[in-house]
């Protein structure tokens, strides 16, 4: 299995259809399967850490006419650019991202608390040299995205967990960023989300962080080994 993909995808496979969004994974086959998000608020499309496909224009025009593209992890630029020029719109990025305006070839716009007038909170999850991460919360109708603190593909996941917390944040777990979240659905950067007992799935996923560290790494071990 290819760990990530970089040719130009020419499909993508759905997932996380619900009322007002729905996610894609542009290379499926992939071990990272990097997730984008389509959300609709108001008559507005908002494309969340997109990774580009041959025909993912339609299934943003189910929604609507695309009004901005948002990067949410400053490593998370991806196809961003391509997609907002695409559309004519800005790239829209939180204001703690900072050295990342140059990266992007389009027009950029920034926000703090709130995206643009959306209703969308943003909540701060990292912000250090090395890692700058901002989660979405719609309080409307329950979806919360995390575009890398929590994960559901094998590497984030450990033994029968649903949601896992990224590798790199096992032993500090972000619960003061996420614990108070009760969401309906979660929304990833890699892999599926969860949307069946999303409150208990991020509870568990906080509370066995560090515990189901040694079993997550043995398993990573035995994925990406050699063979």
């Amino acid at each position: 299995m290819t760990i990530r993909a970089d040719e130009e995808a020419t499909d993508f496979a759905e997932c996380n259809r619900f009322d007002g969004g729905v996610s894609w994974i542009a290379h499926p086959d992939e071990a990272m399967q990097r997730t984008s998000h389509v959300l609709e608020v108001d008559g507005e499309v908002w494309i969340i850490d997109p990774v580009d496909a041959e025909g993912v224009d339609d299934l943003f025009a189910e929604f609507g006419d695309v009004t901005g593209v948002v990067v949410l992890l400053d490593r998370h630029k991806r196809d961003a650019a391509e997609i907002a020029n695409r559309h004519n719109v800005p790239v829209y990025l939180p204001r703690i991202f900072e050295g990342v305006t140059e990266e992007i070839d389009a027009p950029v716009a920034r926000f703090t608390d709130e995206l643009s007038d959306t209703g969308l909170e943003a909540h701060t999850v990292v912000d250090n040299r090395f890692w700058r991460e901002v989660a979405l919360y719609d309080r409307e109708n329950g979806t919360l995205v995390v575009p890398e603190s929590l994960g559901t593909v094998d590497h984030f996941v450990a033994g029968g967990e649903r949601l896992g917390v990224h590798p790199m944040r096992r032993l500090v777990p972000p619960r003061d960023a996420l614990g108070g979240f009760s969401p309906e659905r979660i929304l990833v950067g890699h892999g599926a989300g969860i949307t069946t007992d999303a409150p208990g799935a991020l509870e568990e996923a906080l509370e066995n962080s560090r515990r189901g560290t040694p079993r997550l790494v043995a398993g990573m071990l035995r994925q990406f080994a050699p063979v």
